[in-house]
């Protein structure tokens, strides 16, 4: 690594915990082979303090920091403009700071999109109905990202069917609950799961993955384990599936590009460099 002087460019990201993050491997890595003075560090925020955080880093040269979990409402809430995408998700994570005024975006969305054009060669979002399942914050993204690229019809499927209603009627689609999810599946080009149902116990989610079509794309957010319970399932059916790590790395390239001027380097490959961390860190993002 280049020395660290007083015009090397600094970003970050911020997370409660933050230590296991994967970002500072994807993001250093591509500021080494791109020969950009720059740095890229995870930061830790506890009782209450991303707010402060954010007011005290957006009077320095500080070029902005990328937001994980739980602060991405907040980050949302700091921000004195707002992009569209980090509007309809009613969350950030991302936050780039110029001339003292803080700037949200959330590229979580890019960052989906990328990842089924990386892993589900030929898939196109016009082609059908997709099916989303959760109404979190993961959700409203996914469901977003794909009315953006053209998808003609969303369903939303979740535990509490209120929920579901609330997101679609805000963003669009149909909401389904989860006894009616063998309904929603039928005739889906892709699933995505935006929960963590299934993890904690090692079980796949009890989703009717099997009354998709043989030619659905089904993803999971998460990426530890790579091969989710849930992925294990769709490729035990035979279905194309998209792991949560090829999404991590897509949306970390449009936040590389707004913290350092250019996209990232296409010459490196940060997916082996997060499967060499992923053996050695703790579960999450």
């Amino acid at each position: 690594m280049t020395a660290i002087t007083g015009k090397t460019r600094v970003a970050g990201v911020v997370g409660h915990p933050i230590a296991h993050s994967l970002s500072p491997v994807l993001h250093n890595a591509w500021l080494a082979a791109a020969g950009i003075d720059g740095v890229y560090v995870a930061l830790e925020a506890r009782d209450g303090g991303f707010r402060r955080l954010v007011e005290g880093l957006k009077t320095t040269s500080f070029a902005g920091c990328n937001v994980t979990l739980p602060f991405k409402e907040d980050a949302l809430a700091s921000a004195d403009e707002v992009h569209p995408r980090a509007a309809r998700a009613k969350a950030a994570n991302l936050l780039v700071f110029q001339d003292g005024r803080v700037h949200a975006d959330n590229t979580d969305g890019l960052g989906l999109l990328a990842a089924f054009a990386e892993q589900a060669t030929g898939f196109d979002a016009k082609a059908g109905p997709v099916v989303v399942l959760g109404a979190g914050g993961g959700a409203r993204g996914a469901v977003a990202a794909f009315l953006d690229a053209g998808c003609p019809h969303v369903r939303v499927v979740n535990r509490t069917f209120g929920r579901a209603e609330a997101l679609v009627a805000e963003l669009g689609g149909e909401a389904f609950g989860l006894t009616d999810a063998e309904a929603a599946f039928q005739g889906a080009i892709a699933v995505v799961n935006a929960t963590s149902a299934g993890l904690a116990d090692n079980h796949a989610p009890d989703f009717p993955l099997a009354a998709t079509p043989e030619t659905c794309v089904v993803m999971d957010m998460v990426y530890k384990p790579l091969v989710t319970p849930f992925l294990a399932q769709a490729q035990a059916l035979g279905r194309r599936t998209v792991d949560g790590l090829a999404m991590l790395i897509g949306q970390a390239a449009p936040s590389f590009e707004a913290f350092y001027g250019q996209p990232p380097p296409k010459d490196v490959d940060v997916r082996a460099l997060a499967l060499k961390a992923l053996s050695l860190k703790a579960p999450g993002q």
